[in-house]
């Protein structure tokens, strides 16, 4: 059983390069694809991006080629090419060989679209023996006669499953046919569509087979769940998703690009920090987009499968599928991008009735373990709300957070907690509890939680999803029409008098209801955006066919009326004024007969 890199064969400049990087022991990739590449054959290798795949093709790569170049000076050919679905992995994949091949010697070139040619041209001509690429610009290159591929000894396809999913298989195929039939070809990819296997078979001479984890490998390692949630409160869903779970980064995936604008919309309002990545961004925005998820300046990222791909972020804890991908294959690389480089990842999927069928369809193709769960319910919320704040302070719940802290420090603090106590003539306990009450009010945190531990209008009265037992699709039972009958009753219940409203409360009145589709979750987020107010101070909710009324403490709606005459609702704005200057008393507009029941916001 190999343990080191140095029992892989590779040569000691690398070694000490690789330490120097704090590579300690391989991948099983690294170390299933190493040796073989090494010793010249052709390879087919499938395991889930994040493998560890790069430095497994990379490090045999740079060998061969750093022993060419010292036995055939370089002549401006290519001598190493590699091919990636996408710019953010070619920029990746050069990054990486770069710091991998640091000391060698060896000149690297990224090319790809949606950049000038006149650098990548100039780079091309100076000669570099190793170039990655995307295969629309490589072939753009090859016909202007400035990408030269007769002398290429190794080729790399990186990901060719994505690469078929964009288009680009006769490129490749084209790009292979003009390099030499002697070279090599190592082929990588997380799943192995029949295209692909047909490159394989045409290409590859005598190619040695990896499969990492029984060909499982991309998705056993993510803990996987499933909400059944209706369409049209899946936004809702992800809010409270992801306010109950703490989360590095989440990437969450959207069908359309509107989808993806109405989504990252809603959580802003909500309070969390999103962007949007689809195809409507030029390169120079989508990389923004990137380099701050990235960089951890903001949490969540929200994108259709074109945008996403080729996107690698380690610290990507959470994936989140508010529409269902088309397809199993789909499915494996979007829910690949978490849990990487060894750490624990989650995927969720919402699940509306219209998708149970083709996800049951996905679930029996991928056989993994899918646990449904339900939403997060308001004390969920806020129990990881209050969890979060602790932690912010004291660092993770079950570490000694004093170790953590210069000793002299912490015993001026605690001198200072003395002083204090002895001028207010309080007790160390209550002064951090009038601490944590302040730091939790200004962090919008609640110190209640309802007892009943209450769940979302739209959880509970959802209609019962069908499951997934045993590869059959399966109706758990259900009280005889214990949801329908209640359900029914607050169909036809009138809204409840002006004297059942929030003591001390006044109402906003905001003209769209339910026939702009708007929740509680996007007035909440629009009301707390524009006033600056915590969540958690916003009162009852209603919301009928056209209109939505808030409650609100007077002071906190006279400062919301103060500072915005409209909000921005689900890409909207609308105007915002108290109930009585419209005459509105609470009662539904005229000719609106049995509203829907009122909702109440969920208290942050």
């Amino acid at each position: 059983m190999t343990s080191t890199f140095a029992d892989l064969g590779l040569p000691e400049g690398l070694l000490e390069t690789l330490e120097a990087l704090g590579f300690e022991t391989p991948t099983p990739i690294q170390a299933a694809v190493i040796p073989p590449l090494l010793e010249g054959h052709d390879l087919i290798g499938r395991a889930r991006t994040g493998s560890g795949k790069t430095a497994a093709y990379g490090l045999p790569m740079l060998v061969k080629i750093a022993a060419s170049v010292a036995e055939r000076p370089p002549d401006g050919t290519v001598r190493a090419l590699v091919l990636t679905p996408t710019r953010e992995l070619a920029l990746q994949v050069t990054d990486a060989l770069r710091q991998l091949g640091e000391g060698a010697g060896l000149q690297m070139l990224t090319v790809y679209g949606g950049a000038s040619y006149g650098p990548q041209l100039r780079g091309l001509k100076r000669g570099a023996p190793v170039v990655v690429g995307t295969p629309g610009r490589l072939i753009d290159l090859l016909e202007r006669k400035a990408l030269r591929l007769e002398g290429v000894e190794l080729v790399v396809l990186d990901e060719a499953d994505e690469m078929l999913a964009m288009g680009f298989i006769e490129d490749v195929e084209r790009l292979l046919a003009d390099t030499p039939d002697e070279r090599q070809v190592a082929l990588l990819s997380a799943t192995m569509p029949a295209a692909i296997r047909r490159i394989a078979e045409t290409t590859l001479r005598e190619p040695v087979t990896v499969q990492i984890d029984g060909g499982r490998a991309a998705t056993d390692h993510i803990t996987q769940r499933w909400m059944a949630v209706q369409q049209r409160f899946k936004a809702e869903a992800l809010v409270r998703l992801l306010r109950s779970e703490p989360a590095e980064a989440t990437l969450v995936f959207c069908r359309t690009r509107a989808g993806c604008d109405e989504v990252s919309e809603t959580l802003r309002q909500s309070g969390i920090d999103a962007l949007a990545l689809h195809g409507d961004l030029n390169q120079p925005a989508r990389e923004k987009v990137v380099a701050q998820l990235r960089d951890e300046r903001v949490r969540v990222v929200v994108a259709t499968d074109v945008a996403a791909r080729g996107l690698d972020v380690d610290a990507l804890s959470h994936v989140v599928n508010v529409d269902l991908p088309n397809n199993a294959e789909v499915y494996t690389h979007r829910i690949g991008r978490t849990g990487r480089a060894g750490r624990p990842g989650k995927a969720t999927t919402l699940v509306a009735s219209a998708e149970w069928r083709r996800f049951l369809g996905m679930a029996r193709q991928l056989r993994p373990d899918i646990d449904e769960i339900r939403a997060p319910s308001d004390r969920d919320i806020a129990d990881a709300q209050r969890d979060a704040l602790v932690s912010s302070v004291l660092g993770p719940l079950g570490d000694d957070p004093a170790a953590s802290y210069d000793g002299a420090r912490l015993a001026v603090a605690r001198r200072w907690i003395a002083d204090v106590g002895r001028q207010t003539g309080l007790e160390a306990a209550e002064i951090a509890a009038l601490a944590l009450t302040r730091l939790a009010g200004d962090r919008g945190v609640p110190m209640l939680a309802d007892a009943d531990s209450s769940l979302p209008h739209w959880a509970t009265d959802a209609p019962a999803p069908r499951h997934v037992r045993n590869g059959r699709l399966d109706r758990p039972e259900r009280p005889a029409r214990h949801d329908s009958g209640p359900r029914q009753e607050r169909r036809a219940r009138a809204p409840a008098p002006s004297g059942d409203r929030d003591v001390g409360h006044v109402e906003l009145f905001i003209p769209v209801g339910d026939n702009r589709r708007v929740t509680p979750s996007d007035l909440v987020g629009a009301i707390a955006r524009t006033a600056d107010i915590p969540g958690h101070a916003i009162g009852k909710i209603r919301i009928f066919d056209k209109v939505s009324f808030v409650a609100l403490p007077e002071a906190l709606a006279v400062q919301v009326l103060e500072r915005a005459e409209t909000l921005q609702i689900r890409g909207m704005r609308v105007a915002v004024l108290r109930a009585r200057e419209q005459g509105q008393t609470g009662r539904p507009p005229p000719g609106r007969r049995g509203p829907p029941p009122a909702r109440k916001a969920r208290q942050n």
